[in-house]
């Protein structure tokens, strides 16, 4: 594969013990069917089958749990997303990340709201995550102020779709196309 269809690695994550990993899948399936509301630290001990006191074993509290939460989101984003500018015979940079992103966060609506709204408590990430899942955008536009306003366009896009603010007769298909045409000139 040529050297600019590498995926490049991801930072390596927060170190976490087996059991941690643990408890941060199932708060993810937690927040992902039901929602950030309905991850508490004892309904978390419950579907683990633990009593709530020994989360804390592995987590000083829930924003410690959330911050692994938006961790591993990012992560899983940056990878999609790297993926899609890595594949043979992209031609449309960055209709093929767009594709990937909205792919990505309507998938996972619970997750990516949880990582995307509100402030991003980065002094707590593990060092490069932050940097490495957004550099895609760059990649795709070549341009830091072309790759934030990509960003904003994309995250705005998935924000509305989730929340299903389009009126019923958009064509989002269309939308999103319109908008990769708009920042692949």
């Amino acid at each position: 594969m040529p050297a600019d269809r590498l995926i490049p690695p991801p930072p390596p994550p927060s170190a976490r013990s087996p059991r941690a990993v643990e408890v941060v899948a199932a708060a993810a399936q937690i927040v992902e069917a039901e929602g950030t509301d309905a991850l508490t630290m004892r309904r978390l001990a419950e579907d683990l089958g633990i009593r709530a006191p020994s989360l804390y074993k592995h987590f000083p509290d829930k924003a410690a749990l959330e911050v692994a939460l938006v961790e591993d989101a990012l992560l899983d984003m940056g990878a999609a997303l790297h993926e899609a500018l890595a594949r043979p015979g992209r031609r449309q940079p960055v209709a093929s990340l767009l594709a990937a992103y909205r792919r990505q966060g309507v998938q996972h609506p619970n997750l990516y709201r949880l990582a995307t709204a509100g402030p991003l408590a980065r002094a707590h990430l593990a060092p490069g995550v932050e940097d490495w899942a957004g550099a895609p955008f760059y990649l795709a536009t070549g341009d830091p102020h072309r790759a934030q306003a990509l960003f904003a366009f994309a995250h705005g896009m998935v924000i509305l779709e989730i929340d299903e603010r389009f009126p019923p007769a958009s064509e989002l298909d269309r939308t999103w196309r319109a908008g990769a045409a708009a920042f692949a000139r």
